[in-house]
């Protein structure tokens, strides 16, 4: 299986590296890093302030040379309805979003006594473990130490674990 990261934008290598890192360890499958891409036309909503996640998903989709196709990106996005998401993905597609941008609050709230870059890294590779994972055809788990623990704030991201638990494991071996 080959994952291919699609960068959108200004996507620092540490961040890169993260998310390579974190797919090969969790998945067991190949990962190549594209060329950066511009922000997808038509993307950018100014009432909202924000960008569509689906037009990254689309991108990534068209560009990625994988399987399963993630972009990552440092701009704010929403779906629909949702004030904001960390980031998208269908279930059993080939194609996933991350976004950056909500990610980088200086604190965990005192969970840990990382880093502010290494609290940003470690949810760099929660969302993106998770977001591969719906492509995967993983739902959300109840279990809140899975890393497919729906996650509506960086607090819940905190907590959750960078791996799959025995059940999700099972579902994708």
């Amino acid at each position: 299986m080959l994952v291919d990261i699609v960068p959108v934008g200004n996507v620092p290598a540490e961040v890169k590296r993260a998310a390579s890192t974190a797919l090969r360890s969790v998945y067991d499958c190949d990962v190549t890093v594209n060329d950066s891409q511009s922000v997808p036309n038509g993307a950018y909503d100014s009432d909202r302030n924000q960008y569509s996640a689906e037009t990254f998903i689309q991108l990534a989709e068209r560009v990625g040379r994988g399987t399963k196709n993630i972009a990552i990106t440092p701009h704010d996005l929403f779906y629909r309805r949702r004030n904001y998401v960390f980031g998208l993905a269908y279930l059993d597609g080939s194609g996933s979003v991350v976004s950056t941008y909500r990610l980088q609050t200086s604190s965990d709230g005192g969970f840990s006594n990382q880093s502010a870059a290494d609290i940003f890294e470690d949810r760099v590779r929660k969302e993106i473990v998770h977001e591969i994972g719906h492509t995967y055809g993983l739902e959300h788990c109840d279990n809140n130490r899975c890393v497919m623990n729906f996650s509506p704030t960086v607090r819940e991201v905190d907590i959750k674990e960078e791996n799959l638990c025995g059940s999700c494991q099972r579902l994708i071996s």
